[in-house]
């Protein structure tokens, strides 16, 4: 796997250095003695641009190093040339990054650069999905954000806590709009996710003083 990395780490100028020895090769002996340096060079260079180099952002990932995972996304210089859905998750990953730094606005165009793409996987485009709907009621755009959300619900999320705090926003909305019987609808869905987040539990409880008020 280490190996595998480090190929993929330096792809590119392994490519260019075959590249160069198949010239070499080529001038003093011929184009088919040089052919499979030629083909290996070719393919390198071709996966270095329509591939990328994301597989290498799993190992900082998982340590918690977003400095290395920062570093790997700035070296994609032509994201546009990446294979459809690997684009997609490198504007996803782009969008999580600035989030991180609270940089809302940043992280909502690179997640809706990443939505428009669509998703191999519906689970991840549901959850582009629902950050897009908090980042929306954050800004007081309670439309566009039950619109998000919705799709974020339909398309399936993949964690319980997620989920349940897609419901949780849903119950806000409607009860917003005094919509009380769909907001306790999407109460209960919530609660039946039985979330452990302390901040998300917090929550619940806040509302269930609220809800629990509500006839009907």
């Amino acid at each position: 796997m280490k190996f595998y990395n480090t190929i993929i780490r330096y792809r590119f100028w392994l490519s260019l250095i075959g590249l160069a020895l198949a010239i070499l090769v080529t001038y003093l002996s011929g184009f088919w003695p040089a052919f499979i340096l030629y083909f290996i060079s070719v393919i390198g260079l071709f996966s270095h641009f329509f591939v990328g180099p994301l597989r290498l952002v799993q190992e900082p990932m998982e340590a918690g190093n977003m400095e290395e995972v920062e570093r790997i996304l700035a070296g994609i210089k032509f994201p546009n040339l990446l294979y459809k859905p690997i684009r997609s998750t490198y504007y996803t990953l782009k969008g999580n990054m600035a989030m991180m730094k609270q940089d809302f606005d940043g992280a909502e165009k690179h997640l809706k650069m990443s939505s428009a793409l669509g998703s191999p996987m519906p689970e991840a485009e549901g959850a582009n999905k629902l950050q897009l709907g908090m980042m929306s009621l954050q800004k007081g755009d309670f439309k566009q954000g039950e619109s998000y959300i919705r799709a974020a619900i339909r398309l399936g999320i993949s964690d319980k806590e997620s989920e349940a705090i897609a419901y949780l926003s849903m119950c806000q909305i409607f009860m917003n709009k005094r919509e009380f019987r769909a907001a306790k609808d999407y109460f209960r869905k919530a609660k039946a996710c039985k979330p452990t987040a302390k901040q998300t539990v917090d929550q619940i409880k806040e509302v269930e003083k609220y809800i629990s008020r509500i006839p009907g």
